[in-house]
This record gives C-alpha cells, structure tokens and sequence, in this order.
C-alpha cells in the first residue's frame, strides 16, 4: 500500500498538531492507495459500527462487500447509506448471522462495531477467517475472552488495531511530544481519569412482544437472555452488566489507555475498586453509578472516578486524564489539552483540537458523527493499513487494548467483591492467591454458545 500524492493536501496551516502529525508522515489527507480494492466487512451496523466503516472508506480503497446485523431495519439502511458513501455505488451484501457472512466473503479486513458481549466471538472468527480486524474497545466482556483474542490475533498473524483512538488524536499526539517525551513535567507520581458524563440509561420500559425485524435471540447471543423491553441499541444496552462492564467499562478504557500510551505503562501492579448505585436507584439499570478505581503501578497511581449524575469535578475537562509531575499537569480530552506548570513564569500551553470539515465536507451531514474525533479515527485506519502492509504491529494493538480492557474489568470485580485488591498474573491467567476472583475471569455463556479459550482458538 502506498500514498497517493495526488491527495496529499495541507489544512489548518499554523496547526502546531498538524505540523507533529505532517513531520510523522500522518497528515489526515493521504489516500492509501492499493491496486485492487481490499474486500470490507462491518459486523453491528450501528451508529459506530458505521462511523468506522465511513472513516475507513475516507482514507482507503475499499470495496464494502457484505454487512451483518441482527436488526433488519438497521441493516438495510446501512446498506443504503453505503452505496451511497462507496465508489462502486453497490449495495454489500446483507447478512444477519457473522457465520454465515465470514463463510462467504474471504474479507481482507472486518470491522466489528457490536455490543461488548459479541466481542471475542466474532473477533476470533473473523481472525480465523484470514482477516485483519479492527475491533471496538472494550474488547471483551471478561478477562479471559481478552487473553483468547489476543491468541487469535498471534496465531493466525493477523493485526487487530483496537478503537482507542486517541492514540491517534492530533492534539494529544503533539502534548505527548512536547510535553511528556521531552519530560517537560518531570517526575511524573500521578495520574487522574475521569468521566462525569450523564450517560447512564435508567428508565422502566416495559416488557413487550419481540418486533418482527429483530433476531432477539441472537442479537443476545451467549449474554444472559433478558426479558425483551425495547430496541437495546444506542444506550439501553450499556446500562446492564449482563452486555458490558458499566461506564468503566466504556469510557474509563480510553483514558486508562491513554495514560498507559503517554507514560509507556503496562499491567498495573494491583486494582482495588469501590462504588455502586448510591442515586440513580429508580430504574432496571444494574450498572454503578458512582466508582472509583485505583491502578497501582511503580511509584504511579492511576485513580479513576466516574459519576452520572452531580456536576464534574472540572468542567473544562469532564471525560479527561491528568498527569500530574513535579514541574506541572497535563490534562487532556478528545476536545482539548492543556499544559499547567507550577512555575508563575513559565506560560499554559494550549493544544486543540484538530477538525477537517473543509477536508471531509461528507461528514457534517452524517448523522450523529463526533466530529471531533473523525480525524483521530481516520489516522487510526491509516495506521492499521500501514501495519498490514509493513507487518508491524498497529499502535492500538489487540494486546494493549487488552490490557486496558481487562484492567477496568478488573476493577469491577473488585468492587464486587467488596473493594479488596486485585493482582492479576497474566502468565498464569489468574488473580493471586484468589480463587473467587480468578473464577470470575470468564462470565458463564448461555448455550449452545461455548466460551473461548486462548489455548483453543
């Protein structure tokens, strides 16, 4: 795969995170260019499932042969809108079972944008299959679907670039590279993540026939079947753990990640939690509403707070990381970054947020598109490209979003359990010298669906 010149174009001259990402060959207007399209496939045809696969059609030359999702409404719309977005103008083939689509179509490349407890079953067959994945965070649903992923992706020596995209963030590309690898802040002994969004779905909807377009029983899969209430799509189902791990889960991973990128971490030492529902008690929701978790590293603590309801603790940085050092802070969003010294005479330095509408005018008429963050998962395609192509391991590689991902389920288990400490061995797969929590590393699977081993896939 290589760039085409012709659609190297330069936007936002002056941008001090343009100038980080141009110097780094990662300027958001290069095309890949391949000489035959590369086969595509997008499995959950959601509202991300769909901004993914559009931001992927942006950068590279694809050809999106077939769509999975168990809502046909859903997925015939999808197909539309696809048509319209692909050069061959074609509508992809329409599936509602990923079985059946990954028998057909030998895909070079499958999105997965389904909800969490989908995750490793249909990231281990479409590894299998022969196809790189890009796989939204969080990855798995439990600790040990992560390690089988990870397995998959070895074994099959596939790269499986992860959703935690700010790791392609222009601004928080170019605050690490001015601020933390030139060790701007000094000894670094701290870290925050947050995130105080009122994002949790709390409502008493009733129980109700299942509609005709939806395949419920799969849409659910090897999750606990629940009573039928509603479409679970957009946020109902996040609101139960039987599907996901909560807003730790969903948001604390990225900036756990983030983090982890910025400061070169890797598994934390220890992972104590504490929260649950203390407010929000009116509805079926059963995910904490309130949280704290604690990820000990080497003279480092990373504290992660999450609150749905209340006023955020800094209203600038609502869904944020800070890592604080001897000589200053860096805070950082998808929004924004900010650097904070301690010294009265040394000046904030300010980074924003890079947007390309100019560049992508097709992305302010898409529905429910973030559009702060179109360029980060733009770079985060290229970079996925650039691995298949070059057989090196993309910068969101399945094994740290492993870490990351297990990490927060880590620390839900924690605070089941009643907030004591956790120490995870990843040798052994297992939480030390703790039986309990080591058998809550794999959630029980609802048959006939059979729970993925990392020595079986």
């Amino acid at each position: 795969m290589t760039e085409n010149p012709v659609n190297r174009r330069q936007f936002l001259k002056g941008s001090t995170a343009l100038l980080a990402l141009a110097s780094m060959g990662m300027t958001g207007m290069n095309f890949i260019q391949n000489e035959k399209p590369l086969k595509v496939a997008l499995i959950g045809t959601g509202w991300y499932g769909k901004s993914d696969l559009f931001r992927l059609i942006q950068v590279a030359n694809v050809e999106v042969v077939a769509l999975c999702d168990v809502d046909k409404n859903l997925l015939t719309a999808a197909g539309e809108l696809v048509s319209q977005r692909q050069k061959s103008k074609k509508v992809p083939e329409l599936f509602e079972d990923y079985r059946a689509l990954l028998k057909k179509h030998k895909c070079d490349l499958v999105l997965i944008g389904s909800p969490d407890h989908w995750h490793a079953l249909q990231a281990i067959e479409a590894l299998k299959s022969g196809a790189h994945v890009y796989l939204q965070k969080p990855i798995s649903v439990d600790v040990i679907e992560g390690e089988a992923i990870v397995a998959a992706a070895r074994k099959y020596n596939r790269k499986c670039q992860i959703g935690t995209q700010r790791k392609s963030t222009p601004h928080l590309i170019e605050a690490k590279k001015q601020i933390i690898d030139t060790g701007k802040l000094g000894k670094i002994s701290h870290a925050e993540v947050c995130c105080y969004f009122h994002m949790r779905a709390n409502g008493n909807p009733p129980v109700e026939p299942v509609p005709d377009f939806l395949n419920y029983e799969l849409w659910t899969g090897p999750a606990p079947l629940r009573p039928y209430d509603g479409l679970p799509h957009i946020r109902w189902w996040r609101t139960f753990m039987e599907y996901g791990n909560g807003i730790t889960g969903d948001m604390c991973v990225h900036m756990l990640d983030t983090v982890r990128w910025m400061l070169k971490l890797g598994w934390p030492s220890q992972i104590t939690s504490t929260g649950g529902i203390f407010v929000q008690k009116e509805g079926k929701s059963n995910i904490a509403d309130t949280q704290t978790a604690v990820f000990e590293f080497p003279e480092l603590n990373v504290v992660w707070q999450h609150r749905t309801w209340g006023n955020p603790a800094d209203p600038e940085y609502p869904w944020s990381f800070k890592i604080y050092g001897e000589n200053g802070m860096l805070a950082g969003s998808t929004l924004q970054a900010d650097y904070f010294p301690y010294d009265k005479k040394e000046e904030k330095i300010h980074f924003d947020c890079v947007y390309e509408r100019e560049q992508y005018p097709e992305d302010l008429t898409e529905d429910r598109i973030e559009l702060n963050a179109a360029p980060a998962t733009r770079l985060h395609m290229k970079n996925w490209l650039e691995s298949i192509d070059k057989d090196t391991l993309p910068i969101a590689d399945v094994e740290e979003g492993h870490i990351s991902t297990a990490s927060c389920i880590l620390a839900n288990i924690s605070m089941e359990l009643g907030g004591r400490p956790l120490r995870y061995d990843p040798k052994t797969m297992t939480v030390v010298n703790d039986p309990e929590a080591t058998a809550k590393l794999r959630r029980p699977y609802r048959g006939p669906w059979v729970h993925p081993e990392p020595n079986k896939v």
